[in-house]
């Protein structure tokens, strides 16, 4: 867990445990394969992704390591996610699980496109308001 202010994901990164660091760095190689324009960035003091809003969050904790993600995308993957706690908008994985790579490559995959179509729907409503 991290608490200290850090100006990207690689400092952050740098302030974890190398096993940590190593899942961590996974979930940030699985965004950038399964959304390649999403920009990184850092809000809330932990690594996250923005694509046509705020994509993803991951961060570590004590006891584990978290992916925040929209709700509906974990209501949507309720079954595929019930070997892992989670709650409103988080995913919890205990430190001594390996990444789940396809799932949150799933998970990402459709929350960008989420975004995109909740993107797509404002500019529908701007035009029709014109």
């Amino acid at each position: 867990m991290m608490n200290k202010p850090v100006k990207d994901i690689d400092a952050y990164l740098k302030l974890q445990n190398e096993s940590i660091r190593i899942k961590l760095s996974k979930i940030r190689d699985i965004i950038r394969k399964a959304v390649p324009e999403a920009e990184e960035v850092i809000s809330y003091r932990m690594p996250a992704f923005k694509y046509y809003g705020m994509l993803a969050y991951f961060a570590a904790f004590r006891n584990h390591y978290s992916l925040f993600i929209s709700p509906k995308i974990i209501l949507a993957f309720k079954d595929e996610l019930s070997d892992y706690e989670t709650s409103k908008g988080t995913i919890k994985i205990p430190n001594d699980k390996p990444v789940p790579v396809r799932l949150v490559t799933r998970l990402i995959k459709a929350a960008a496109r989420q975004n995109l179509e909740k993107s797509e729907m404002k500019k529908k409503i701007k035009r029709m308001q014109k």
